[in-house]
């Protein structure tokens, strides 16, 4: 069925699903949870096969998107039926990541925008298709680890594409291919017959005028003459397949020369070296792609490479080597010069462990009408050091940077100016091997350090990860989280996406593998540990560990030897072809765009991958079902009970299926004869807890008079339905909107034996007072809620709370809490005289509430220290 037919479907069924009990509506979003789990699990299981240890092929690539596709097309659907809206913008957004993901198996490739080029600044972390594996890096370097890096821009693989197809080169290619004898001298035919085709084709006019009019602007930010250097990007280059050398660098080239430059670096792609060396990888033609970089040639002082760990460093286990010489640096990585060789330690402040100083004779400069040549080095400088020990630990303070942010060893390509300036061309994964330097056997360096935490919760991505403790809550300011940092929380969140390229490892005390933060680690290959349950109360911030999420365990302390292993391991990805198509596939599939649900772009037309579809409807399905136990018309089937015992809350209970337990002809029930979870546990808090006050508290009438107004309207509440406390509830769900006094409560919330699915929403607004003293409760609302991990908002006396995805037991205690919570604050506004009565009353609260949640080791009540209201809205769980 087409989606326009769908869609005619979904309205005709909302047309008629207005009169639809609440129970057949909530089985709808019950599905939408069960389609939000297998979405996550599928996503989890596809990252899983990126980590080398199993062995798939194409039809599983096939089997698992399909699955998706048929998962999140119904998901859509659901939200359809339960929203009762046509959701035209969410079929869209699907069916254009489902058109992507097809083409891609297919081996055809598609470019959201199509951009010809691109300003370096404008890379930004996804941008690998478009510029490639080379240029991708060179944008991190630049615009997130703020790294200096000569500017330039990037001809992007679309314009290769475009350049290629109009001229009809790539079905050339394809077809010789096909045709191929398999010779070599068949493959040196075929390539002279690219290469010569490639010199021979026009760019496209559009194409031309961009790369013009780049070169002009940065010509208009550069005084001398202006000189380019042409360095290539294609797909895989300086990835797991290093295409080292193999592809053409133009050098010192002038403006009128960069059009001919691009098509010599486009025309390295069909060399017979680099087309024999992506045949020997199992490179397909359809995976052929080269954007092309053009930068400004730096005026070269000192040039070389950097590798940030030693690979031969006899016994010493922590090193890093810099190769240097004057002059530019192509002649040191062709092994044409004589270079400066310097070991370093790989911590700092990264002592010179050794210098070896050559005798430096010539060095490679720019020729006056371009291209490089070789002049003498001055008599004076032959055999002196070409670095000074400062510019040594600037390099090496560089190296480790990017050791950290790739989770790897670097080779780094780097050059100083004549003013001294550091610049870094390049940066690629180094090829180690577990052997280079591991001088002590990881198993005795484990055995003798101190274990912090073992087996505690389950690991949501393998690795290593050593760091210090950077204790994060919901109100930090992550853009201030530190490089090479190990994120520890209590619970997991999407928005974490934001710090994982600087984060080395997590560690959270819940959370499930298959939620969306774990996704997102994966993506990012970062060690991660969730549902430790302690890990908040044993590791203190600032304090360096070691994280094993391969064996998970938490050491204290850096364990070298178990760090130096991971880094020097023989990666074990296989770097097949089915390898590289998931990866690809993934990209539209797991990267979350969606992080903040109060974000102007939280809507459909956002969503980007599949997981972004699923986060939102995740959302508003929660909205949605909060929205929907309060429109009574959507219950008219439901039997509705008064509550008969227990305070007086005069609360209707209306079950919409396994709610309760009731014969038919009773019209009220006890508190024994709840079944739904979420009620019963909230009705136990305010039994429990003693909270309920039927003392009657003395207000004075301006007060009163001034706010009852004020308080009435903001009920929202029409007069037929003022004092009716309502429960809407179903065996794991209920919806309660209570007015106590003048104060309005609403709870939705659905606890179930699933982590994922488990919520909480808590608003709390109005009093008799005026606004003063109603502002001071809601700070007090504000605090307990927040002693008890909920993201709070605070905007006069509105208190809105919400928590989510916590075990059963960790949400049933915060149920039991708010059942006391409410009790207490219901009369408290009036005794608020003071600011510093708030306090006093949290104390006291806590100190009450300590025995009705005592009952499960997750005690906020325990806890050292305290929260604190805020007034802002925090971004969700």
């Amino acid at each position: 069925m087409g989606i326009l037919s769908h869609m005619a479907d979904l309205l005709a069924r909302w047309r008629g699903s207005r009169g639809l009990p609440f129970a057949l509506l909530f089985k709808k979003f019950k599905s939408i949870l069960e389609r939000n789990n297998r979405i996550l699990e599928l996503m989890a299981d596809m990252g899983d096969k990126l980590g080398g240890e199993y062995v798939f092929d194409r039809q599983y690539i096939v089997d698992a998107c399909e699955q998706l596709d048929d998962h999140v097309f119904k998901l859509i659907s659901d939200m359809s039926v339960l929203g009762q809206r046509k959701n035209v913008e969410l079929f869209l957004a699907f069916e254009r990541i489902q058109h992507q993901l097809q083409e891609e198996i297919a081996g055809r490739h598609h470019f959201e925008g199509g951009r010809l080029v691109l300003p370096f600044r404008d890379i930004g972390p996804d941008a690998e298709d478009e510029v490639g594996g080379k240029l991708a890096q060179l944008g991190d370097l630049s615009n997130r680890l703020h790294l200096g890096t000569p500017d330039g821009f990037a001809i992007t693989t679309a314009a290769f594409f475009a350049f290629m197809t109009r001229n009809g080169l790539l079905a050339q290619a394809q077809r010789g291919m096909q045709n191929w004898d398999g010779t070599d001298k068949g493959l040196r035919e075929l390539s002279e017959l690219m290469q010569r085709g490639i010199h021979d084709a026009p760019l496209p006019w559009g194409l031309v005028a961009q790369i013009n009019a780049m070169v002009d602007v940065l010509g208009m930010r550069r005084k001398q003459p202006l000189r380019l250097a042409l360095r290539s990007s294609a797909w895989g280059e300086d990835g797991d397949a290093s295409f080292a050398g193999q592809y053409a660098t133009e050098l010192n080239v002038p403006p009128d020369r960069v059009v001919e430059a691009y098509k010599n670096v486009i025309a390295s792609v069909y060399s017979v070296e680099a087309w024999r060396y992506r045949l020997d990888r199992g490179f397909r033609e359809t995976e052929v792609a080269m954007a092309v970089g053009c930068q400004l040639m730096a005026d070269s002082r000192a040039s070389g490479v950097l590798y940030t760990c030693a690979l031969h460093a006899g016994d010493n286990c922590e090193a890093m080597v810099v190769s240097a010489a004057w002059g530019g640096g192509a002649a040191v990585v062709g092994g044409e010069t004589a270079t400066d060789t310097f070991l370093l330690e790989r911590t700092p402040p990264y002592r010179i462990i050794t210098r070896e100083i050559a005798h430096k004779a010539r060095r490679m400069v720019p020729a006056p009408k371009g291209g490089m040549t070789w002049e003498d080095v001055p008599p004076d400088m032959q055999d002196a050091p070409c670095l000074t020990d400062a510019q040594l630990e600037q390099l090496a303070r560089a190296g480790m940077s990017l050791e950290r942010y790739h989770k790897r060893p670097q080779d780094v390509e780097w050059t100083f100016d004549a003013e001294g300036e550091l610049h870094v061309l390049q940066s690629r994964p180094l090829c180690t091997t577990a052997e280079a330097g591991l001088c002590v056997p990881v198993q005795d360096a484990t055995s003798r350090a101190e274990v912090i935490l073992s087996g505690r919760g389950m690991v949501a991505q393998r690795g290593v990860a050593v760091g210090r403790v950077v204790l994060v809550d919901h109100a930090t300011d992550l853009d201030a989280f530190p490089d090479g940092g190990i994120l520890v929380s209590k619970y997991t969140s999407p928005r974490y996406a934001r710090v994982m390229r600087r984060a080395q490892g997590i560690i959270t005390d819940v959370g499930s593998p298959t939620g969306h933060m774990a996704t997102i680690a994966r993506e990012q290959r970062v060690p991660a540990v969730v549902n430790t349950e302690v890990a908040t109360e044993l590791l203190r911030d600032g304090e360096e560990i070691t994280l094993d999420a391969t064996q998970n365990v938490v050491y204290r302390g850096r364990i070298a030897e178990l760090d130096r292993f991971e880094r020097t391991e023989t990666d074990v990805f296989e770097e097949s072809y089915e390898y590289r198509l998931l990866r690809r596939l993934l990209k539209r599939i797991s990267p979350l765009n969606l992080v903040d649900p109060h974000s102007d772009d939280f809507k459909p037309r956002a969503c980007r991958t599949y997981h972004d579809i699923t986060r939102y409807i995740h959302e508003k399905a929660v909205e949605t079902l909060v929205d929907l136990s309060q429109r009574h018309e959507a219950l008219h089937h439901a039997p509705a009970r008064r509550l008969l015992d227990g305070p007086p809350l005069g609360l209707t209970v209306i079950d919409a299926g396994g709610g309760t337990e009731c014969l038919p002809e009773e019209a009220g029930l006890v508190t024994g004869q709840v079944c739904s979870v979420p009620l019963r546990a909230f009705l136990d808090g305010l039994t429990e807890s003693g909270m309920w006050d039927t003392a009657p508290v003395p207000v004075d009438l301006g007060s009163f008079m001034s706010s009852f107004t004020r308080t009435f309207s903001a009920s929202q509440a029409s007069p037929r339905e003022v004092g009716r406390n309502l429960a809407v509830v179903l065996r794991e769900y209920m919806n309660v909107n209570m007015r106590l006094g003048y104060h309005f409560n609403i709870i939705d919330a659905y606890i179930g034996n699933t982590i994922n699915d488990n919520y909480i929403y808590f608003r709390f607004l109005g009093g008799v007072t005026e606004l003063v003293r109603r502002s001071r409760r809601a700070r007090f609302v504000a605090e307990v809620l927040e002693r008890f991990d909920f993201r709070v908002e605070v905007h006069g006396d509105l208190v809105v709370g919400r928590i989510k995805k916590l075990s059963e037991p960790r949400m049933l205690l915060r149920m039991r809490m708010l059942g006391g919570l409410v009790g207490y604050a219901r009369q408290l506004d009036a005794r608020m005289h003071s600011d510093e009565q708030v306090a006093d009353h949290v104390r006291t609260f806590m100190e009450a509430i300590s025995n009705v949640v005592a009952t499960h080791h997750d005690d906020p009540t325990k806890r050292t220290g305290g929260g604190h209201a805020v007034t802002t809205a925090h971004s969700g769980t």
